[in-house]
């Protein structure tokens, strides 16, 4: 059983920078890809960034040059440093992890807003 937790998140003028941390509980192995996903008010939950346990990064194309992922495999923590932060990029940051055997886990969720 794998709990993520998140923290990180807060209030910034557009331009700024924030980093989010995601903290993995449990046993998650190898075989594994974390990610950040968001969601705005009435809009649909999409993937920001995600990352296998072999670096390998993807990102969405919103936020492509702006945003990296990374990860520590030896303290089970993904990271989102978020640099030229516009107002679109408000939004509620959940954490996410899928294991090789298919399984999916949440955190709870980081408020992220950006100002005009």
């Amino acid at each position: 059983q794998v709990q993520l937790v998140e923290s990180g998140g807060g209030w910034v003028q557009a331009g700024g920078s924030l980093k989010l941390s995601c903290a993995a509980s449990g046993s998650i192995f190898s075989g594994n890809a974390m990610g950040w996903y968001r969601q705005a008010p009435g809009k649909q939950r999409e993937l920001v960034a995600s990352i296998t346990d072999g670096y390998w990064p993807n990102y969405a194309a919103s936020v492509k040059g702006r945003f990296t992922i990374s990860r520590d495999n030896a303290k089970n923590t993904v990271y989102l440093q978020m640099n030229s932060l516009k107002p679109e990029d408000t939004a509620v940051y959940y954490c996410n992890a899928v294991l090789a055997t298919h399984q999916h886990y949440w955190g709870q969720g980081t408020q992220v807003t950006v100002s005009s």
